[in-house]
């Protein structure tokens, strides 16, 4: 007998577990049942940069992992001081992307594929540094002094702006005038209305890093005039837009 009685709250608790799960099932299947028409529209942007942004490194190479530390830290610290002599603040310098590694020979392998164990020949210590330009006119003085003082690995600059809010904005009105205008036009040839907004979803796109220099430059080379085409930057915004169909 009892062991009916627990057969029987049992089965009414799995009755009533089963109801729940349903229930949430059925709540996150709904969907509108409205008739949409779905659209994209892009907005885009061009605008003169006011900033760039430089990726300069420092790379040396020495027996041991404290002669390569400090050759490396004298030629970063003159180049951070040249840094600050050009007018780049502070806050507009940091630090990234800092290894040290190890250095080794792969003696060639004999005929029978047995070779000696690889042999430890020295460090090489890297330093990056992130400098915002606010100046465009320095641009091409900042990276002439860098790689005099020691930069001597390849980097990357990009053009940007300091607050591209108003730029943005911009694209993102044009980009959903254009989706309206697109609904409108597809409303018009299926003989429908359109109806109000029910989705609207964006996607922005800004400018990307372009290369600077070449993987690797001798470090006591002497840089002439590097010349800076600063350019316009393109800041794009998509929507997607769904809207109801008035029947």
């Amino acid at each position: 007998m009892r062991n009916i009685q627990f057969l029987q709250r049992a089965s009414v608790t799995i009755c009533t577990v089963c109801l729940v799960a349903f229930s949430a099932i059925a709540g996150s299947s709904e969907v509108d049942p409205r008739p949409r028409i779905t659209v994209t529209g892009e907005g885009a942007v061009d605008v003169a940069p006011d900033m760039a942004v430089l990726n300069l490194s420092v790379m040396r190479q020495e027996k041991t992992a404290r002669a390569a530390l400090t050759a490396n830290s004298e030629a970063m610290s003159k180049v951070q001081s040249a840094m600050s002599s050009l007018g780049i603040a502070e806050r507009d310098l940091q630090t990234s992307n800092f290894s040290i590694d190890p250095r080794y020979t792969y003696p060639p392998r004999q005929g029978t594929g047995a070779g000696d164990a690889p042999k430890l020949v020295g460090y090489a210590v890297r330093n990056g540094l992130t400098v915002r330009v606010r100046d465009l006119a320095k641009v091409g003085e900042v990276l002439d002094t860098a790689v005099t003082l020691g930069v001597n690995e390849g980097g990357s600059i990009v053009f940007t702006n300091d607050d591209p809010s108003k730029a943005i904005s911009q694209a993102r009105e044009r980009a959903m005038k254009a989706a309206l205008s697109k609904a409108q036009t597809l409303a018009g040839a299926a003989n429908v209305k359109v109806g109000k907004v029910l989705e609207i979803s964006e996607q922005s796109h800004n400018p990307r890093p372009m290369p600077m220099m070449r993987s690797s430059m001798a470090a006591n080379s002497a840089a002439d005039a590097v010349p800076i085409a600063a350019g316009e930057n393109t800041y794009k915004v998509m929507v997607n837009v769904s809207l109801a169909i008035e029947q």
